[in-house]
């Protein structure tokens, strides 16, 4: 009989490159959060991590991020074959990763078993907009929270530490929200808390006037997932349809 679902693990890898096409998982590390008997979660167990030989050379660009270099990870395991035991514990309800988008470009459905994933990265910017970062690490310095021992927690740029760093935000999240929620701000895209380009950058969405807010709609910064659907979302917030292609005066003089 298989355990009742009550994990969920907390990822972070470390690579040689952006994907597959260019690199590969030179380490990956993990933390585990356990559903309690009257429905808290806490972290259960160590922190763990394993090196894994990426297929290719180390370049000292990565090293110098991590410090992980080709000796290291000589005699360690591939990526297919430490995969899934990590990513596939017994009892576990899904995955989680700052910005999951990066870890599931080596963390396959099939490696993963087909697992559910909580990107903290996205569910930060819902639950706590008024960060003046949504960096792991800056979340770490700015929410600072109770319980997470500053040693384990270092050093930043490795798998086992940054997941740990992750877990707290994860657990502290899970008294705000219950799973369910946190999954389905992970599998849209991310509302962003600030415009990110073009003559509006660092502009608070609330903030734009109708204009404003109608040429970004008209695709003037690009038509990036994540800027049109935040865009979309705050013109439903005001209740009003903006027009296809309308771009604010005061933009074109700026383009």
């Amino acid at each position: 009989m298989s355990p009742s679902p009550d994990i969920l693990r907390v990822i972070d890898l470390e690579t040689t490159g952006d994907g597959f096409a260019d690199g590969g998982v030179v380490e990956v590390g993990w933390q585990d959060l356990a559903l309690g008997a009257i429905g808290d979660w806490s972290l259960r167990g160590p922190v763990g991590s394993r090196l894994v030989h990426p297929g290719n050379p180390i370049s000292p660009a990565t090293s110098a991020i991590h410090h992980i270099i080709d000796e290291d990870v000589a005699n360690a395991p591939g990526w297919a074959e430490a995969a899934p035991r990590v990513l596939q514990p017994p009892g576990r309800l899904a995955l989680a990763a700052h910005r999951a988008a990066f870890e599931q470009r080596w963390c396959t459905p099939k490696l993963s078993g087909q697992a559910r994933w909580i990107c903290t990265y996205k569910c930060a910017l819902r639950l706590w907009p008024e960060a003046p970062t949504h960096s792991n690490q800056g979340l770490r310095y700015w929410r600072r929270p109770e319980g997470l021992d500053r040693a384990t927690g270092l050093p930043a740029h490795r798998a086992g530490p940054d997941a740990y760093v992750t877990a707290h935000h994860l657990r502290d999240m899970l008294a705000l929200v219950d799973v369910d929620q946190l999954l389905v701000w992970s599998a849209e895209p991310a509302l962003l808390v600030r415009v990110p380009m073009g003559p509006l950058r660092g502009r608070r969405w609330q903030d734009l006037d109708a204009a404003s807010l109608d040429s970004v709609l008209a695709g003037v910064f690009g038509r990036g997932a994540d800027l049109m659907f935040t865009a979309r979302t705050e013109r439903d917030r005001r209740g009003s349809v903006a027009p296809e292609e309308t771009v604010a005066p005061q933009l074109q003089l700026l383009l």
